[in-house]
């Protein structure tokens, strides 16, 4: 079992990384070989593998490839999220983009979905408005959940949490409006809020054209993982499948670059959207 940075060679370290971001776009920089060691040591114990290397051949042979990198790809993504995270983004759906939407449905796509709590505090915030201005999103709406983890998903799609899980982000008063206890420790989402999402697998490098058009695109807080040339790709892709004037949210330490022929900036105070030209 590789257990500390040493264990790994630079040599197999460098292909590991290679297959990586060529199978899922993720970018691992210099000398993360304890992180790819603990996040994929119980794997290369179980399979028998003593190098890194070893693993990357099998996961370029055929039989069980597929199964295997799906674990590798699963182990090595990071799910980090919370409730309502930023609160920004959510207020501007809320008081800027939303309330255009009186006559004609919505279409929302979160990329990245992680365990779920980003589509379903959209779904919530869909919910606060159509209770708080019955008059708009009579025409419906839709959120797609996207994600590259199958574990994750799957997770997601269950839309149960623990008391942590739960804690973070979460008001007492939206805990109590838009989840059923279960058990002391356990809530899940109330169904009118779950119904709303549609949990997907789908891998940012690879074609989402299938998704369709979208009105808002939340892709927060994952182009951080990409190299520099794979972010371009995906935001040009992005702004194809924004309808016109659509809107891109992006994390707090991500920015557009090169693309101001494509997106304009909107200054919401606090807060920033891009709106597709």
């Amino acid at each position: 079992m590789l257990s500390s940075s040493n264990t790994i060679s630079p040599q197999g370290y460098d292909r590991f990384r290679t297959y990586l971001e060529k199978e899922s776009g993720i970018s691992l920089s210099d000398n993360k070989q304890y992180l790819v060691a603990s996040r994929l040591g119980k794997l290369l114990e179980r399979e028998k593998f003593s190098k890194i290397e070893e693993l990357v051949d099998a996961l370029s042979r055929g039989g069980r490839t597929s199964k295997l990198r799906e674990e590798v790809i699963n182990a090595m993504t990071t799910n980090e999220t919370l409730w309502f995270r930023d609160a920004h983004p959510f207020k501007i759906l809320k008081d800027v983009i939303l309330p255009q939407f009186d006559k004609r449905p919505v279409k929302i796509w979160s990329a990245a979905s992680s365990t779920g709590q980003e589509p379903y505090s959209i779904s919530m915030i869909l919910e606060e408005l159509k209770q708080s201005k019955p008059g708009l999103l009579k025409a419906g709406e839709r959120i797609v959940a996207t994600d590259i983890c199958t574990n994750i998903l799957k997770h997601a799609k269950q839309a149960e949490y623990d008391s942590l899980a739960i804690a973070r982000g979460l008001s007492p008063e939206n805990q109590k409006r838009y989840f059923d206890k279960l058990s002391d420790t356990t809530w899940k989402v109330k169904p009118n809020i779950a119904s709303r999402v549609d949990f997907r697998h789908l891998n940012l490098i690879d074609s989402f054209s299938s998704l369709g058009k979208f009105d808002v695109i939340f892709c927060r807080n994952v182009l951080i993982y990409f190299t520099a040339d794979t972010k371009l790709d995906i935001l040009k892709r992005m702004h194809s499948a924004l309808n016109p004037g659509g809107y891109l949210f992006l994390g707090g330490s991500e920015a557009l670059s090169g693309l101001s022929s494509m997106f304009e900036i909107v200054q919401c105070h606090p807060g920033i959207v891009y709106r597709a030209k």
